[in-house]
């Protein structure tokens, strides 16, 4: 690990993008799911499950108000266990306690975060007073040491950290940090960030390597990248600290679960356990992605940002021995990651289910994070490929283009008779649901899209990376001169891209990624800098003149890609990409039974444009067969009895499935032999 190929993100408020795609995107959780979402959040959406957030907080800042009035009469909460998620009896008229699911105060941080980026981009006055109030709310429910989490100050306060195992105190408390430090950086504004302070305060004193400190860790990652980013912000030692032993404690034995919950215990002591948690043996032994996806990949981004930030060597190689497990055994085309929803879990190497994925849109968001930090260590496009990857197909696939429903399973093919009639598809859905009970999703997508350009560039004094093509312009000092770097894209429809930079005659080095699947470029403009190619990115060094201009053009040849054979779901198959694109299959361009449709992979494909709802997207057709079904025929006959006939298959991007309608989805499609 060399410290001199280290990068740190650009903030998204030193980049305005401007890009087609990205913009709408962007534009879309601005006017229509950061306020359907607060709709959500005050339980103001018809016909969606309850979320109860808003209401939590209210209850626990009237606690605070009648201890206020009541003084020594007052009568704090004894802790009663009520349950992992909690409903009023009757929902329309709730009383003044916590309902919901253990983590429900979560939603709201990631709301508020993705305000932040959103008000960075995109100035709104009515919005920031919206949020404004929202956190008047919030704060009035922290209490006098700083504590703040509703479950536990609504329910009884004298149990606090007694369950880090199953009750998120610690993840809540990580998204109160990513919110509070967004909404800062955003509006300038400290009275989130120093509630946040307030309780991050009240965490160090309790946990820590001291003695008689708990040594307890999170039984949901977040917290742990989440103090490293409020230590880069504030600069107080004791939150990189706290940060920093939450990671290396956890896994070391003996288990710190095991006291929580002793009656828990299989087997004997020495036993390995708590792989869902990824705690069953310290993070630099690791080296294969066990247990709850997401818990993993925020674990794997926390143990990346620590890795960097010390220099730790071990620490990075773990990171490493992880990321080719996961992206190399473990993730799907698509950039989805969890194969199975017993546990939101990674399966076993090479199990990758298509019709019965979980591959959560919150896995495929923290893959991107994760990737971003492998980027910030060292710039080498395997990262870069599967940030992409899992970007524009994994993520934009959990919500639909007009905002309002979202995906919290992101199956590779559905037949919806299946997900209405065999209860091992139940989680799979045909149709994004308007809202969930246990809502992580639909925020977690507000506030990375809002982000995005945070994920499109890194920088170091005197270089600008660039991981995402993604139009936008960008503003850095180098040697104290302002440099100006303004990006054109025709992504992820055409592969045409210019880069203007002005710089003043400031030596200069633009790093460009060289995506696999562009790497028959061409490139204009170039002669005048050093070229330099390493590990899948392109380095231009000068002195780069006002207007210096790159044309990039990479190939938007469509690839008929197939899978490791050991694979098995999908032997046989074939899966149609373009440019950073996945496509599928929908019924409603093929008709039903596309599990009786061919492809012929060496027939010629071709682009068309085709319109679903207000979006205009890049189509794919190709050439295949429909077998045809004998309804008379026996359960089982010979195969010189199969009849099939020439048919023309047509591929949409996978992220746009399922906004026109239920009806059947396939990536992956039997190869024409």
């Amino acid at each position: 690990m060399d410290s001199k190929n280290f990068s740190t993100p650009v903030s998204v408020t030193s980049v305005q993008v401007t890009d087609d795609f990205w913009k709408r995107e962007m534009e879309l959780v601005r006017t229509q799911v950061i306020p359907y979402q607060w709709e959500a959040l005050n339980d103001r959406v018809e016909n969606a499950a309850p979320s109860y957030c808003m209401h939590n907080f209210k209850c626990a800042a009237k606690l605070n108000r009648d201890k206020e009035q009541m003084g020594e009469a007052f009568q704090a909460p004894v802790y009663t266990y009520r349950g992992f998620e909690v409903l009023p009896d009757d929902p329309k008229h709730p009383d003044d306690k916590f309902y919901g699911f253990v983590f429900q105060d979560s939603d709201f941080y990631k709301w508020v975060e993705a305000v932040a980026y959103s008000l960075a981009q995109h100035p709104d006055e009515q919005l920031e007073k919206i949020a404004d109030g929202a956190i008047d709310i919030v704060c009035a429910a922290q209490q006098e040491d700083g504590y703040l989490n509703t479950y536990y100050i609504l329910n009884g306060k004298d149990q606090i950290f007694t369950n880090l195992r199953d009750h998120h105190e610690l993840y809540c408390l990580g998204h109160l940090l990513e919110g509070a430090v967004a909404y800062y950086q955003a509006t300038g504004k400290r009275k989130l960030l120093d509630a946040a302070c307030r309780y991050a305060d009240f965490v160090a004193d309790y946990f820590g390597e001291e003695e008689g400190k708990c040594k307890g860790y999170p039984g949901h990652e977040i917290a742990e990248m989440a103090l490293i980013r409020l230590y880069e912000v504030t600069g107080e030692e004791k939150y990189l600290k706290l940060g920093l032993f939450f990671i290396n404690e956890r896994g070391t034995r003996p288990y710190y679960f095991d006291r929580e919950h002793p009656e828990d215990i299989r087997n004997k002591p020495e036993d390995m356990r708590y792989e869902y948690h990824q705690a069953h043996v310290p993070v630099r032994e690791q080296d294969e992605a066990v247990g709850h996806a997401v818990r993993g990949v925020y674990l794997y981004s926390a143990m990346a940002d620590a890795a960097k930030i010390t220099g730790d060597e071990s620490l990075y190689r773990a990171c490493e021995k992880l990321w080719e497990n996961v992206t190399e055994k473990k993730m799907y085309i698509t950039g989805g990651v969890g194969g199975t929803h017993i546990g939101e879990a990674f399966s076993y190497n090479y199990d990758l289910p298509n019709d019965t994925a979980y591959a959560e849109t919150c896995a495929s968001i923290g893959l991107v994070f994760w990737a971003r930090r492998m980027l910030e260590i060292r710039p080498d496009s395997r990262y870069g490929d599967v940030l992409e990857r899992a970007l524009y197909n994994g993520v934009l696939s959990g919500m639909a283009l007009d905002g309002k429903s979202f995906f919290y399973v992101n199956p590779l093919e559905v037949y919806p008779e299946a997900c209405h009639k065999d209860e091992r598809k139940f989680h799979v859905k045909p149709l994004r649901q308007k809202w969930f009970g246990c809502a992580c999703c639909p925020p977690n997508l507000a506030r990375l899209i809002s982000s995005v350009s945070s994920y499109a560039y890194t920088e170091q004094e005197d270089t600008l990376f660039v991981h995402l093509y993604m139009g936008s312009c960008i503003r850095k000092t180098v040697n104290g001169k302002e440099v100006k770097v303004c990006v054109e894209s025709g992504l992820p429809w055409n592969g045409r891209v210019k880069i203007q930079v002005s710089a003043g005659n400031v030596p200069f080095t633009l790093a460009l990624r060289i995506p696999q699947w562009g790497r028959n470029y061409t490139i204009k403009g170039a002669k005048n800098y050093v070229q330099n190619t390493k590990d899948g990115y392109l380095y231009l060094t000068g002195e780069w003149k006002e207007a210096g201009e790159i044309l990039l053009d990479f190939p938007m040849e469509v690839q008929i890609m197939r899978a490791n054979p050991l694979v098995r779901e999908n032997a046989g198959k074939a899966a149609v990409v373009r440019g950073p694109l996945v496509y599928c299959m929908e019924g409603a361009d093929n008709g039903e039974n596309l599990h009786l449709l061919t492809l012929d992979c060496h027939g010629d494909c071709e682009t068309e444009t085709l319109r679903i709802q207000d979006t205009t997207v890049v189509s794919v057709h190709a050439k295949g067969y429909r077998q045809i079904p004998d309804e008379g025929s026996a359960l089982y006959c010979p195969v010189d009895k199969i009849v099939k006939e020439p048919a023309q298959l047509c591929f949409v991007p996978y992220y746009v499935w399922a906004n026109r309608g239920e009806n059947e989805m396939t990536v992956w499609v039997r190869q024409e032999m």
